[in-house]
């Protein structure tokens, strides 16, 4: 059967897949009302609903693929002019966790940042800019910690030149190796630096073999990869990191043009008291200067003030500058693309077209896949664990939901995002939890007095936290407390019944060999009768030559007493399984 490729930009209506599908309106309907949704002919699904109609539908040669519409990093490359000139590397350090990231960028740069890091991880994307032979190079720290995976791929795709960290003393870690798959995505060229060299154990050789073992071959031993042993604590072997990468940056002969319209990235966002938006971002192309207007996203303004990455006021920011600007109407989002307007008439249309644009292709999709699994787990009995998520700045709100939406549950319980925003818990949060069973996550935000007050007054659990692992360990613990109990069941022992003295309503005596195991009062018991199931009974207590024991073991004989709950007709020669059955909290 042939193969049929549809696209989709961010949603579709039904009309519009039935037709796409060769299917009548009205199968299509019915196919989303068994899965528990009511549709009409215009309602919209996401790409993810209209993959799992597909698959409902058993259509095996229906391919579905995105279009590219956004106006995120991707889309940030431009073809250059013949007027381009040399600009700064943008570098991305990555790695795993505690390999010495943020410990290089400190010595760089005579910073102290690591004790101020809550849990010693980098949370945010850092932009900075040092002179080495009076050349720039702007440098990116990422966050170290798996939550913070969509951080670090934007500043992958963010950047020229990916510097992976590696600790001599402790080899490639996971986050290694995501953070090689991240520069590689993003056809960044890869300097590796062998981080404490100077630690009891280290080990380089090992290290560059590990590395290769992932697809890096060092320039040693035959590949194109260049590998700097360092250490970033003794300030050993810095210089020559250095050289390498702006060697590289020669290299790659990096360029872009200054007399377009500025253009850039969204790096980080947040509200601050008295200056509103606050944005970081990293200029791409063009030259941006205070009093201009840009567009990013659905919202736009005019650059108020413009600070370099010391907090130092900066008038101009040329390719490759990062800079902290204030001026936008909202927060833009992380990892949008910004663009230099002429007048605030055009940025207010063109910020109004993206909007729509947004709401076309996915945000007023009435169907979303989230939507769909919470409906078609309802039979199932899923529990709902519903959060409020709101954090100091746009990225760590996206690596908070992003990690919560990984915590596996088995589709046992549906974690629902009530909403999420940048700035301190207020009133609204409390409102919106009040009743519903909802926790408030803040991570590296404030709750005021009066906000605590009111959430213990209406009963709303309001968590807040530095560390997102933290918070991620708080959240998991709650959705295992929805998790039904598990019926745990043990194997203890065998008996063959030689004699019953009494059999009642709801108790017997008997006595017997214990052929395997061993027997206790509280044990319970199946009755057997070749191979045939007769009932369960509880032993109640356990005599041996007619005195009371603690227990019965292989090989023994003695009587029991049973409690049962039915009339069970035990005779000579049937066999008494016992096992213990108890009630376990499950755990993810």
């Amino acid at each position: 059967m042939e193969e049929k490729t549809i696209q989709i930009a961010g949603s579709i209506t039904v009309d519009e897949l039935s037709q796409a599908l060769g299917l009548s309106v009205t199968d299509l309907i019915g196919t989303l009302f068994k899965n528990g949704i009511v549709a009409t002919i215009n309602q919209r699904l996401d790409f993810e609903t209209a993959s799992i109609i597909i698959d409902e539908l058993g259509l095996d040669n229906v391919k579905l693929e995105r279009k590219n519409t956004s106006t995120k990093t991707s889309e940030i490359r431009r073809e250059l002019s013949d007027k381009a000139v040399t600009r700064p590397p943008v570098v991305a350090v990555m790695g795993h966790v505690d390999h010495g990231k943020t410990t290089l960028l400190d010595t760089l740069l005579n910073k102290k940042t690591v004790d101020d890091e809550a849990g010693g991880i980098t949370q945010h994307i850092s932009a900075y800019q040092l002179k080495h032979d009076d050349r720039l190079i702007t440098f990116l720290d990422t966050p170290g910690h798996e939550a913070f995976a969509a951080i670090r791929q934007h500043g992958a795709m963010l950047t020229d030149i990916v510097v992976i960290v590696v600790a001599a003393d402790d080899g490639v870690k996971p986050q290694t190796v995501e953070a090689i798959n991240f520069a590689k995505s993003a056809n960044a060229k890869i300097i590796v630096a062998i981080n404490k060299i100077d630690r009891e154990g280290a080990d380089i050789q090992r290290t560059m073999a590990d590395l290769s073992n992932h697809g890096l071959q060092p320039e040693e031993w035959g590949g194109d990869i260049v590998m700097v042993p360092i250490s970033a604590k003794m300030n050993q072997n810095l210089d020559k990191l250095l050289d390498m990468i702006l060697l590289t940056a020669d290299i790659e002969e990096l360029k872009a043009d200054i007399d377009i319209p500025a253009e850039g990235l969204v790096i980080e966002s947040h509200m601050e008291t008295g200056k509103g938006s606050v944005v970081n971002l990293l200029v791409t192309g063009g030259e941006l200067k205070t009093g201009e207007f840009i567009v990013a996203g659905s919202t736009y303004g005019k650059v108020r003030t413009m600070l370099d990455w010391k907090g130092k006021p900066k008038g101009k920011a040329t390719p490759s500058t990062p800079v902290t600007i204030t001026g936008f109407k909202e927060l833009p989002n992380f990892g949008d693309r910004f663009t230099e307007v002429k007048d605030e008439k055009t940025a207010r249309k063109m910020a109004l077209i993206n909007a729509q644009n947004i709401a076309n292709e996915s945000a007023s999709a009435n169907v979303t896949s989230s939507d769909l699994l919470r409906m078609m787990n309802v039979a199932d009995n899923s529990k709902v664990f519903n959060v409020i998520i709101k954090g100091d700045v746009l990225g760590s709100v996206t690596s908070v939901v992003d990690s919560l939406k990984m915590i596996d549950t088995k589709g046992e319980v549906t974690l629902n995002i009530v909403s999420t925003g940048v700035g301190d818990i207020n009133e609204n949060d409390v409102y919106m939890a009040a009743g519903g069973n909802t926790v408030v996550y803040g991570f590296n935000v404030s709750v005021p007095i009066n906000i605590s007050k009111m959430a213990a007054r209406d009963g709303v659990a309001i968590r807040t936290y530095r560390v997102i692992y933290e918070l991620l360990d708080d959240a998991k613990h709650e959705m295992e407390n929805l998790l039904d109990a598990e019926i745990v069941e043990e194997d203890k022992g065998e008996m063959k019944v030689l004699g019953v003295f009494r059999t009642e309503k709801t108790s017997i005596i008997a006595g017997g060999e214990v052929l395997k195991g061993d027997v206790k009062p509280g044990f319970l018991a199946r009755v057997v009768r070749d191979k045939q199931y007769l009932g369960e009974a509880e032993v109640t207590s356990v005599q041996k030559e007619k005195i009371d024991v603690k227990e019965l073991t292989a090989g023994e004989t003695g009587g029991l007493a049973l409690k049962t709950t039915s009339k069970i007709d035990l005779q000579i020669n049937d066999r008494l399984k016992f096992f213990t059955r108890e009630s376990r909290k499950r755990t993810l």
